[in-house]
């Protein structure tokens, strides 16, 4: 999003040398609808990083947006690290996305919606209705949908009423049919908004004429369906209009933990207030008239730079659901068939193998079983005394929580921390916690003022005459459903020094007690930051020395000013520096005399690149970790985070060869970073290597074939699958 070029041998603390945060997340946004446009693609995978698209934009506005227009009434003018103020990033924001939008709508229309039409999938509009059609509409209407509807009249009498966070409406504007001798001009068009339900299916499926045996099939959107036939709510006034719209709205929570007596009561409520919080983006059907989009914005309160006028369907995530509706597997990715390591296969017992070794998983590719395996054992296990979790989000009806249940009502001591205040998965926290409790399971919040981000799991097991501690610590959420979507990294074992650090920060979590000297593990806020800058401080020092200084670091974003700055002196210092950053990166590679020895390249994929891996040194000596935090300020301060190190050498091979060198390698999917701000495809580089593919490939051989050079799957001696780009590949959501 950005073009500017910074002046040359700018000192590192100068603001050039730092990317907007806002229009870094609308660079990476834009590489999602890279993906949508990429014909290579099958079709429905396509529509599935369009809708991506749509869905991202809604967070953006609901949190960051909504941010900015608070500090704005607030009258704060503190500028970023880039020198923005809250007024330039807003009016830089509402020209990236409005460009992007555009975009979004400009591939449906053109090369999406076309595309599903010749195969037989057809999203139709109200004039293309055959008479056929149209009668199976009307009786679908008034069977189905008009008994559902609320019309909600807006005059004096009734004021615009309070429409939910992202639901869809109609606005109508209506006229009298007769002329009545009224205190105002019969002519003067009233204004009346219908709620479109929610509970009823967003595509209405119409009948389709026969075409050979062809696939065929025809849809109308809901909120088409009310608009042809919404006159019928409104006797004795003519629609003159029906235009849909949607509202977005600031989705903070908003409450002070240290007035709160009960956490979850108060979160509870926050919850349900949420959704009366400010509109901050009204997107509006193109063909609405000028003046309906002037009473729509007045009676939100929003400024016409809020206004997104669209082409197309509103809410396009709701279009997935075609891929759900369609069996052809030539329009679709292979389905995901996640490997088991040989290592744990057919054994009778997890702690039989941990008790011998680490075992590292790379997830998708690696099936996230085993970590459910290990709470599933240990809620049964006569011998295991104790488990203590941590719970960021997990699924809704997720086995690790079953299993902690389940291990209450077999005697075990269990003890989890659930984080209700994990943004968009407060409410689904909130039913776990509750039904937990109700189980026995004895859950606390966390600290008071952070957030508990880290992934830890803890298992205490009486062995012969003592005792010993199995850990599960990831990068990744203990959600088997996003652990198919995401790549994530799990690290399984019972090394004494690292259970000593775990016992001692969930000691920290539930109890009182101040932060130890940590053995192993380095633990945000209580020093996280400053053990990274101790790194990349400590690689420079080798660089001044006439060693090789090297860094390669994989994250999800990277906006901390410290941070960067070290990095920035590591490179003047000669460390070679590679940044895999999925998505914000705020440092600017490639500026002569600061970070020319700095490559910053983004993957976007069909599985969202969610692991954090670090790798300090040079291949034969690094240090390798494995984190739950990005390099960001809330990271490093306002949330619990871990960062591990990863010691077994099958392990350090396979993070440094599969999860940080194949990733290096990607010149299909991947995107490097220019020094004006810009993202170009990495292309023209031969052999085509797309790592996803690539890494599923090793995984599908090493699951054909157990492989057994080493104590932990490696891959080495399985086959070298081909490099070459696979057509169709796993579905997956990848979300921001």
């Amino acid at each position: 999003m950005e073009s500017q070029n910074p002046p040359a041998n700018v000192p590192t603390s100068d603001r050039h040398m730092f990317i907007n945060r806002e229009l870094s997340w609308l660079a990476f946004n834009d590489r999602v609808l890279a993906d949508a446009r990429d014909t290579s693609l099958p079709l429905y995978e396509r529509l599935k990083f369009l809708a991506i698209v749509s869905s991202n934009l809604d967070e953006f506005f609901m949190v960051r947006v909504a941010g900015l227009k608070q500090q704005l009434l607030a009258g704060l003018t503190e500028a970023a690290a880039d020198g923005m103020l809250p007024a330039e990033q807003l009016a830089a924001i509402t020209a990236g996305a409005k460009t992007m939008v555009k975009e979004t709508y400009r591939v449906w229309r053109e090369d999406l919606h076309p595309g599903l039409a010749a195969n037989g999938v057809h999203v139709l509009s109200r004039d293309q209705l055959s008479p056929e059609q149209k009668t199976a509409a009307r009786q679908y209407f008034t069977a189905s949908v008009f008994p559902a509807l609320t019309p909600l009249a807006v005059d004096p009498g009734h004021p615009f009423p309070h429409l939910r966070n992202k639901s869809l409406n109609l606005a109508v504007t209506l006229r009298p049919e007769v002329r009545k001798k009224l205190r105002r001009d019969a002519r003067e068009t009233s204004l009346a908004v219908v709620q479109v339900p929610s509970v009823l299916a967003r595509l209405v499926p119409l009948p389709s004429a026969a075409n050979g045996g062809t696939f065929n099939t025809s849809y109308l959107l809901l909120e088409d369906l009310i608009a042809m036939y919404g006159g019928d709510l409104f006797s004795g006034f003519t629609v003159e209009q029906a235009a849909a719209f949607r509202v977005t709205r600031n989705w903070d929570l908003n409450y002070d933990e240290d007035e709160s007596e009960d956490l979850l009561s108060t979160i509870q409520e926050e919850l349900r207030r949420r959704d009366r919080g400010a509109a901050v983006r009204l997107e509006l059907d193109a063909s609405a008239q000028p003046s309906l989009e002037q009473s729509l914005a007045a009676a939100l309160k929003l400024g016409a730079s809020d206004v997104y006028r669209v082409q197309g369907p509103l809410q396009l995530q709701d279009l997935n659901v075609l891929n759900d509706l369609d069996a052809r597997y030539e329009l679709k990715v292979e389905p995901l068939v996640p490997v088991v390591p040989s290592v744990l296969r057919d054994v009778d017992s997890i702690f039989t193998v941990l008790g011998k070794q680490d075992v590292l998983l790379h997830h998708p590719y690696d099936s996230f079983d085993p970590v459910v395996r290990l709470l599933d054992e240990a809620a049964d296990d006569p011998n295991v005394l104790a488990i203590k979790q941590t719970l960021y989000r997990t699924s809704g009806d997720s086995p690790i929580a079953r299993a902690l249940s389940r291990a209450v009502e077999n005697g075990k001591q269990v003890a989890v921390l659930v984080e209700l205040k994990a943004r968009l998965d407060e409410a689904n926290n909130i039913a776990w916690a509750r039904k937990m409790e109700e189980s026995g399971v004895h859950v606390v919040y966390g600290l008071l003022g952070l957030k508990t981000h880290c992934k830890v799991a803890l298992v205490v097991r009486r062995e012969g005459t003592g005792i010993r501690r199995y850990v599960h610590l990831g990068t990744g959420n203990y959600n088997e459903y996003t652990a198919r979507q995401y790549t994530d990294v799990s690290l399984l074992t019972a090394r004494a020094e690292i259970a000593d650090d775990v016992t001692a920060l969930f000691n920290l979590l539930t109890g009182y007690s101040v932060a130890p000297k940590w053995k192993r593990l380095a633990v945000a806020p209580f020093g996280l930051r400053e053990r990274i800058v101790e790194l990349i401080e400590r690689e420079a020092e080798r660089a001044r020395r006439g060693e090789q200084g090297r860094i390669i670091a994989k994250m999800n974003s990277l906006v901390d000013a410290s941070v960067i700055r070290a990095l920035y002196t590591a490179s003047q210092a000669g460390v070679q520096i590679d940044l895999l950053v999925r998505g914000i990166c705020c440092l600017r590679p490639g500026v002569p005399g600061v970070s020319e020895n700095i490559r910053v390249m983004s993957v976007v994929d069909r599985f969202l690149e969610h692991s954090r891996v670090f790798a300090f040194g040079s291949p034969e000596r690094a240090d390798l970790y494995i984190s739950s935090a990005d390099w960001m300020p809330r990271n490093f301060f306002r949330r619990v985070e871990v960062l591990t190190p990863v010691e077994d050498p099958a392990s350090r091979a396979r993070l440094l060869d599969e999860v940080l060198g194949i990733a290096l390698k990607d010149n299909v999917h991947a995107s490097r970073l220019q020094v004006d701000g810009s993202y170009t495809r990495v292309h023209g580089e031969s052999p085509p290597v797309r790592s996803q593919s690539f890494l599923l490939e090793l995984a599908r051989r090493s699951g054909e074939k157990p492989v057994t050079t080493g104590p932990l799957l490696r891959h080495a001696s399985a086959p070298e699958p081909h490099p070459e780009v696979v057509p169709r590949v796993p579905s997956v959501l990848p979300v921001a």
